[in-house]
């Protein structure tokens, strides 16, 4: 195991408070070096959320944001970021279904997202959005579960060619506190990289500098930051939401800038 920095991943939901206030997070992310941003386009009640980024997408929603809006903001802001990448995710039953895998993931590639993220993805469909994005040269972000999934997921999850994967350190909702103590995260850690050289990130209750740490010593490659940094957007909200954001980066030693490990 190793005791260095890992890179990061921050989660956004896109149009919370509003789009151009996302899209000056975006900036910043890639001023301060922050490696990915899964950027999410917003859909309402998500069984795998907690009550913060429930809010968040509630109020993204509610000033109207939609798939058309989100890929119109990536397509302006991904060529100027010169260290960020952008990872999209997007709702197989609330967004994607309904445009249809092909139209939905050409336009997702056209906006120049560097990878997709498809939540509640059936997997009947699996076969088609591996076809799809294949076809398209689109990276994807695949997931799996430290302690839970089984040797067939794990081994899916490493051999689908991934931008990196989303390693989550507990099953349940987000919004808790990772487990510094957790021999899981390591252990699963060590098994994929017998099966791929892909970056590995961890996330689920990454809150502070101490769980980067920790992500590190597991020998991961970055941690994925959702709560705690929706919960910088919502403290701001009314006042200076990018202030806030750059608060909570100062707090994980982000101001300063980092090497990418992802």
């Amino acid at each position: 195991m190793s005791d260095r920095r890992p890179g990061v991943v921050l989660f956004l939901t896109a149009g919370d408070p509003d789009l151009a206030t996302t899209e000056r997070l975006l900036r910043s992310a890639d001023e301060h070096e922050v490696d990915w941003v899964e950027l999410a386009v917003p859909f309402p009640d998500s069984p795998t959320d907690g009550p913060t980024i429930r809010r968040s997408a509630d109020r993204a929603l509610g000033g109207g944001v939609g798939m058309v809006d989100v890929l119109s903001l990536v397509a302006r802001v991904r060529p100027t970021l010169r260290h960020s990448r952008i990872a999209l995710l997007t709702d197989w039953s609330a967004t994607l279904r309904e445009v249809g895998m092909g139209e939905g993931l050409t336009a997702v590639h056209h906006s120049g997202a560097d990878a997709v993220l498809v939540h509640g993805l059936p997997p009947r469909m699996r076969a088609e959005h591996d076809r799809v994005t294949s076809a398209l040269g689109l990276a994807v972000v695949t997931t799996c579960y430290a302690g839970v999934s089984d040797e067939r997921t794990l081994r899916a999850a490493a051999n689908g060619a991934p931008a990196y994967i989303y390693l989550v350190s507990k099953y349940g909702r987000t919004g808790g506190t990772l487990d510094t103590a957790n021999d899981a995260v390591a252990t699963t850690v060590s098994r994929l990289r017998a099966w791929t050289t892909a970056p590995i990130a961890v996330g689920f209750g990454v809150r502070d500098s101490t769980h980067l740490d920790a992500i590190g010593a597991a020998g991961a490659d970055a941690a994925v930051i959702g709560t705690a940094c929706v919960e910088a957007v919502e403290e701001g909200i009314g006042g200076d939401v990018l202030g806030s954001f750059e608060a909570f980066l100062s707090r994980l030693g982000l101001l300063r800038k980092i090497s990418s490990r992802v």
